[in-house]
């Protein structure tokens, strides 16, 4: 049976987050293509896993909450990628980043380019583009995506200014933390309020769109000269992991039915809210009930 088109398309790393209370599947793209699809966006990831049981169980994963995998290679050489997850203070999580696997070694796999140019948005992270091998990859696939929607992650030693900056000229839509706004602000010497902040930095990168996430104190976006603000959620939070994915997703998600940026902000915040009551980054819920 041929596979339904994608709405969206996710680049980058599959893993699982090895936390205190057992292992979690997870990578932020992963995360974002499940809450779009539990959300009603058909979306698939483009990744590569090990030849090994952790990718086995991560495709059943995927297949049994109905994200598109035909995208996901397999590596014969690197194992499927893992994450260290230790809870720290303020409900913040530290992440030790296993290098090098599977999502490191990407390749341009026959079709992909054609079904990333066809599909409506492209969502990217700057993670994958630790290692020069997916680093490659993602920049040609950019080259023929539309919406190129960039969630930011980062996380040292894994990064450079280089690459942020040139994935930052690619993107359309940013989303980032307000810790990573402050950091890109620093390095080109904006000032004033996150919204000023956040002007400077579209104007910058010519991006139509910021998103940027708070934690427990909501989020904010900035369009086209307006900034809309939510205060979040106050919730009992479980672990924080993959909160900041759902959001991305819930706001994509409401954006596409046409919602207001404030009915989609408060959408995202209650859903990124949601999962953070929750173990893990991809558990089942209701989307009705969020």
């Amino acid at each position: 049976m041929k596979e339904q088109s994608y709405t969206a398309i996710c680049f980058g790393e599959i893993l699982w987050d090895v936390l205190p209370g057992g292992a979690q599947p997870g990578g932020a793209p992963m995360n974002v293509a499940y809450h779009l699809n539990q959300l009603g966006m058909p979306a698939g990831v483009l990744s590569k896993k090990g030849k090994d049981a952790d990718g086995d169980r991560l495709i059943r994963f995927l297949q049994e909450h109905r994200v598109k995998t035909s995208l996901i290679q397999t590596d014969n050489v690197h194992p499927t990628g893992k994450v260290l997850a230790t809870p720290g203070r303020n409900d913040e999580v530290q992440y030790d980043i296993v290098f090098p696997v599977a999502w490191d070694f990407i390749d341009i796999a026959e079709g992909a380019p054609e079904k990333v140019a066809a599909a409506e948005l492209f969502i990217f992270g700057s993670l994958a583009a630790r290692n020069e091998h997916s680093r490659s990859t993602l920049f040609t696939l950019l080259s023929r995506a539309t919406t190129k929607i960039m969630d930011i992650n980062l996380r040292p030693p894994h990064f450079t200014r280089a690459v942020i900056e040139a994935l930052l000229n690619e993107a359309t839509v940013l989303k980032l933390n307000e810790q990573e706004l402050e950091l890109l602000s620093g390095w080109y010497a904006f000032t004033g309020s996150m919204q000023e902040q956040a002007e400077a930095l579209g104007k910058r990168f010519s991006i139509r769109d910021i998103m940027i996430t708070r934690g427990a104190d909501g989020a904010a976006y900035y369009t086209a000269g307006a900034f809309y603000e939510h205060p979040g959620i106050k919730v009992n939070v479980a672990d924080t992991v993959g909160s900041g994915d759902a959001f991305l997703a819930g706001f994509l998600s409401r954006l596409s039915k046409d919602s207001s940026p404030e009915e989609a902000l408060d959408f995202a915040c209650r859903l990124g809210s949601f999962i953070a009551t929750q173990k893990g980054a991809c558990p089942e819920y209701d989307p009705a009930a969020i």
